[in-house]
C-alpha cells in the first residue's frame, strides 16, 4: 500500500499499534529501491499478513523524510506500537530482510520482560504498570530497584529498561529521560 502524508498516522503510526508496520522510503528514480521492493513484499507476503508493508515515496512526501531523518534510499524502518523499532538503509539480502522481519513478529521487548517478571515474581508492581500500559510508572519503579539493588539485580533490572526504551523509540521523551537517569545510576 502507499502511503502518503496524509495517511501516515493511520497506515502506520496507528495501524502499527494492532501488527508491526514495515515502511519502505523509496523513489521511483532510485534503482536499489526497485531492488529491494520486490523482495520486502516477497517475505513480508511470506508471513501471512503478521507484519504490514507499506511504500511512501520520498520525493512527494519529504515531510515524513524529514521527520524520520531519511538521509539515503531504500530506508526501511519498522514500526510497533506507534514507534520506529528496527531499521536498515540500502539493499539487503533475502536472508537478513527475514531476520529483520522476523524479530517483528514474535513479543515485543515489553511483553517479554512482561513474562520475565511474572514468571519469576519479580518486581509485581512493575508488572502491573506494564500490563496497564504504564511504561513511564514501570521506568520509574525499574529505575528505583536498580538504585537500591545488589550489582545483579542492577543489571538485570538495567536490561528491562533498555528493552523497554527499544518499544518506547530511541526519541521518545521517556526513552530520553529514563536512559539518561539509569546510565548515571550505573555507571
Amino acid at each position: 500500500m502507499d502511503v502518503t502524508s496524509e495517511t501516515f498516522e493511520r497506515d502506520v503510526i496507528e495501524r502499527s499499534r494492532e501488527l508491526p508496520v514495515v515502511v519502505d522510503f523509496w523513489a521511483p528514480w532510485c534503482a536499489p529501491c526497485t531492488m529491494l521492493g520486490p523482495l520486502l513484499e516477497k517475505e513480508i507476503g511470506a508471513r501471512s499478513g503478521a507484519v504490514e508493508l507499506v511504500k511512501i515515496d520520498v520525493d512527494e512526501n519529504q515531510d515524513v523524510a524529514a521527520m524520520y531523518s531519511i538521509r539515503g534510499i531504500p530506508a526501511v524502518k519498522a514500526f510497533r506500537g506507534g514507534n520506529v523499532v528496527a531499521e536498515f538503509v540500502g539493499v539487503q539480502p533475502a536472508t537478513a530482510i527475514a531476520r529483520f522481519l522476523d524479530q517483528l513478529s514474535g513479543p515485543s521487548a515489553t511483553e517479554q520482560v512482561l513474562a520475565e517478571l511474572k514468571s519469576s515474581g519479580e518486581a509485581p508492581e512493575v508488572a502491573s504498570a506494564l500490563e496497564a500500559g504504564d511504561h513511564k510508572q514501570a521506568l520509574e519503579l525499574l529505575l528505583e530497584q536498580v538504585r537500591g539493588g545488589d550489582d545483579p539485580v542492577r543489571q538485570r533490572l538495567g536490561r528491562y529498561m533498555i528493552a523497554l526504551f527499544g518499544d518506547l523509540g530511541a526519541d521518545n521523551p521517556l526513552s530520553l529521560q529514563y536512559r539518561r537517569q539509569l546510565a548515571s545510576t550505573l555507571f
